[in-house]
C-alpha cells in the first residue's frame, strides 16, 4: 500500500502539469499580468470607506507605477453602498449586534478606446457586538469597516487580474455578467 501512495504522490504533479493550469502572475513583477495590473489607475472614491477601498486597491494593484511606459492603461471606477443593520435586540430595545454590509459596483475602463471591459459587483459583510462601552463599539465599527474595505479590494483585484490575464494570454475574455441597475 505504501508503494502505491508514493507512486500517486510522484505522479500527481505530472498529472496537474498536463491540465493547463498556470500561475496567475507567471514571470513575477515583470510578467504580462503584473504589468497590466500595475497599469490600472484607481479613480477617487467618495467617503471614508471609499478612501479605505481605494488605498487597499492601490496597494494590491501596485498602482502608481503606471505599468509599461508610466501611463495607465486602465481606469477602475468604483461606487460604494453601505448598510448598517441592527440584529440583536434586548427587551429595552437596546441593539446588541450589528451587521455592516459593503457593496461595490466597479467598472474597468480601457483608456485606449474608452470601452468598459469589466462591469461587476463585489459584496462583503461583517458583524460586531454592541457593548456598553461606546469606545469599544466605535473601535469595533472601524475595524469592521477596514476589514470590509480589504475584502472588497481583494474581490475586485481577483476579477480584474483574471480578466487582464485572459487578455495577456490571448484567450477569450472572461464572461462578465450584466450588473443589476443602480438601487437593486
Amino acid at each position: 500500500m505504501s508503494k502505491l501512495r508514493i507512486t500517486l504522490a510522484l505522479a500527481a504533479p505530472l498529472l496537474l502539469a498536463g491540465c493547463g493550469l498556470q500561475p496567475m502572475y507567471a514571470g513575477g513583477g515583470s510578467g504580462a499580468v503584473a504589468r497590466a495590473v500595475a497599469s490600472v489607475d484607481v479613480a477617487p472614491i467618495a467617503g471614508k470607506s471609499g478612501w479605505l477601498v481605494r488605498h487597499a486597491l492601490s496597494d494590491r494593484l501596485g498602482s502608481g507605477s503606471g505599468g509599461a511606459g508610466g501611463q495607465p492603461g486602465y481606469r477602475l471606477d468604483v461606487r460604494l453602498d453601505e448598510k448598517l443593520q441592527g440584529l440583536g435586540q434586548l427587551s429595552d430595545d437596546t441593539i446588541t449586534r450589528e451587521r455592516r454590509t459593503m457593496r461595490a459596483r466597479y467598472q474597468l475602463v480601457d483608456l485606449s478606446n474608452g470601452a468598459i471591459v469589466v462591469d461587476a459587483i463585489a459584496s462583503v459583510d461583517g458583524g460586531l457586538d454592541v457593548v456598553s462601552s461606546e469606545y469599544s463599539v466605535i473601535a469595533a465599527e472601524q475595524t469592521v469597516q477596514e476589514n470590509l474595505a480589504r475584502g472588497i479590494a481583494d474581490q475586485i483585484v481577483s476579477r480584474v487580474a483574471t480578466h487582464l490575464r485572459a487578455q495577456a494570454v490571448g484567450t477569450a475574455p472572461v464572461a462578465v455578467p450584466a450588473a443589476p441597475a443602480a438601487g437593486q
